[in-house]
């Protein structure tokens, strides 16, 4: 159902937190079986339940997990007391509140988890190219440095994602990279005429520039049928225009 291994190098008693797989839930045909998304056509009563799974599987409670309107932004807000409970939308979420749950729903994006040991503040990003691109990265880590985080002391893992090898590109999409910074070649592949991009090394480098030196990337492909992910681009191949999309969560204890 989720991945088991601790990705984050912190003690256990600090935070917990889990990549799912879409396995062992309850939704139907293409939306089969873990979908936590009530914005795709699945049954909402089914996808609360799904949601209700995936935090039982890590003894968390359901109410405190806080999901936001992601739209491929920069916008990166604060979780506080004052709007736990209020409609928002961005794609970048930090908070320093205990016991809540920061979601992140992604299907061949990648989410982000950023931890402070010292100053204990999370961070939850979901970051596709478009929120990559326009440095949302950047922008959170930044967030995170103004309520007194060193770079330097920042744990992140860069969560399941669709890898290079199945993320083809078109010419315009290399371009726009490339006029944004020349070096961004080195995140493309190139084989028999066809373009292939590296979110997951884009993101890392991001990273390594701003300072951050604690960086792990958990190597699964959600394309690929075998590592049991909902993947946007997998169901557009199978003329699936409707898609589930697996949760990622993090919380301070």
């Amino acid at each position: 159902m989720f991945l088991k291994k601790n990705y984050l190098s912190i003690k256990k008693t600090s935070i917990k937190h889990g990549f799912f797989t879409r396995l062992k839930g309850l939704s139907k045909k293409q939306f089969k079986s873990l979908n936590c998304s009530i914005s795709n056509g699945d049954n909402k009563k089914i996808v609360f339940k799904n949601r209700l799974i995936a935090m039982q599987k890590l003894n968390l409670e359901k109410k405190k997990l806080i999901l936001i309107k992601q739209t491929h932004s920069s916008k990166v807000i604060r979780i506080n007391k004052t709007n736990l409970n209020k409609n928002l939308e961005a794609d970048g979420m930090i908070t320093s509140l205990n016991n809540i749950v920061l979601g992140v729903l992604t299907a061949d994006c990648a989410p982000i988890f950023i931890f402070d040991p010292k100053k204990k503040i999370i961070a939850a990003i979901h970051a596709g190219w478009k929120g990559a691109y326009k440095k949302i990265i950047y922008k959170t880590v930044y967030d995170l440095k103004k309520k007194g985080s060193n770079i330097q002391d920042l744990i992140v893992v860069i969560g399941p994602c669709i890898s290079k090898y199945n993320y083809e590109v078109k010419k315009d999409f290399l371009k726009k990279f490339i006029n944004q910074n020349k070096k961004n070649r080195r995140f493309f592949n190139f084989s028999k005429k066809k373009i292939f991009f590296s979110l997951n090394e884009y993101i890392k480098n991001q990273l390594k520039d701003i300072g951050v030196k604690n960086i792990e990337i958990i190597n699964k492909d959600t394309y690929l049928k075998k590592n049991n992910f909902f993947s946007y681009r997998r169901s557009l191949k199978n003329k699936y225009y409707d898609y589930g999309r697996n949760i990622s969560v993090i919380m301070i204890k």
